[in-house]
């Protein structure tokens, strides 16, 4: 029990909220901690009159390094190891079998960390773009999305949780609804941006 899905996977089926918060029987995924840090912006950003997207624009910049030293840790720790691999860079994990897996950790690390990192910060400090404030946010949402959906395809799903509809991971589910609400914010920017 190493991730935040655990969580939403017992909200589901047994109905009781209260076991989100048992983060010391398991740990928080992206996604749980997503929803944390939009409700911690949501409630800064209302006790001091600040817009909403304006934090959550340069949190966005900056996630990305929380998610590369989370995946290195992840890679550490030996948990959530990726699929059987032949490559010659494949990892024997100690609780993976003896089988060497791909070192999935260290590709999330480089395309949801490091990747992200500098593409997200282009944008954001790129001169000649003047995006309007949340245009950052829904950008991370949709690239972040993607990239965890491509990274979903070396990891081996969670044990417990296996696949859904024998194709889809509790990871790819959560991205798809990232994905969807970057699309939500992008589409909310640009109606602002017209009536204005």
């Amino acid at each position: 029990m190493e991730d935040w899905d655990i969580y939403f996977f017992t909200i589901l089926h047994n109905k009781n909220f209260f076991e989100i918060l048992k983060i010391w029987e398991g740990g928080m995924s992206f996604h749980g901690g997503l929803f944390g840090i939009i409700v911690a912006i949501f409630i800064f950003t209302k006790k001091n009159n600040i817009n909403f997207f304006k934090i959550a624009d340069i949190v966005s910049c900056v996630a990305p390094i929380g998610i590369f030293l989370g995946r290195i840790a992840n890679f550490i720790n030996g948990e959530l190891y990726g699929k059987i691999s032949t490559l010659p860079w494949a990892v024997i994990f100690p609780n993976g079998g003896n089988v060497p897996r791909h070192p999935s950790q260290l590709y999330e690390a480089i395309l949801e960390g490091l990747f992200l990192f500098c593409l997200i910060n282009y944008l954001a400090l790129k001169k000649d773009l003047l995006f309007k404030e949340g245009f950052i946010s829904g950008i991370f949402l949709i690239l972040y999305s993607i990239l965890r959906i491509i990274s979903e395809n070396f990891r081996e799903p969670d044990h417990h949780l296996g696949y859904f509809f024998n194709y889809f991971s509790m990871g790819v589910i959560l991205s798809i609804i990232t994905f969807l609400a970057g699309c939500f914010v992008i589409f909310l920017v640009r109606s602002y941006e017209k009536n204005n």
